[in-house]
């Protein structure tokens, strides 16, 4: 069981509670000031159990301690500040938008939708993806070829 508490430096820890012979013990899995994904991806890491991002904000905000935005919320921020100055995204990215936003109206093609997560991939990553799809190529079986041939058999005429 993961949990928050505060130090008197000032900055926080994720704990893990586990039993031993010798009773209960607690191991620190991270240390923030702030709680990021970072710090929340560190200690799922160190975790021997697996850790929920979303309990594990709430029992940061529970302790009082001080929680950044998940990337999601702050993206969403963000691109409402940019809509509230004027700047429009390009049309294509503002119909995937409006269709991730309220499925089920048909505004984009499958084809679309299935692309909008590459959007802001970066060039290293597309490489890599690309790399890897190179990788499965070489170890799908070869295309079968006939055991026999077609052409009409050939027969000896009686001597």
């Amino acid at each position: 069981m993961a949990y928050v508490v505060g130090k008197k430096t000032g900055s926080w820890e994720v704990r893990e509670a586990h039993m031993t012979e010798s009773g209960p013990r607690n191991r620190t899995l991270a240390t923030f000031t702030v709680l990021t994904a970072e710090r929340i991806e560190h200690a799922r890491a160190r975790s021997s159990t697996a850790l929920d991002e979303h309990t594990l904000r709430k029992a940061a905000l529970r302790a009082g301690a001080p929680v950044a935005l998940s990337d999601v919320n702050r993206a969403g921020g963000e691109l409402l500040a940019e809509l509230a100055e004027g700047r429009q995204p390009r049309q294509m990215l503002r119909r995937l938008l409006l269709d991730a936003l309220a499925p089920g109206s048909p505004r984009t093609s499958e084809s679309a939708r299935a692309a909008a997560r590459w959007i802001s991939a970066t060039q290293r990553q597309r490489g890599e993806t690309l790399y890897d799809l190179l990788l499965l190529t070489d170890h799908l079986p070869p295309r079968r070829t006939a055991a026999q041939s077609r052409f009409p058999r050939l027969r000896s005429a009686p001597a």
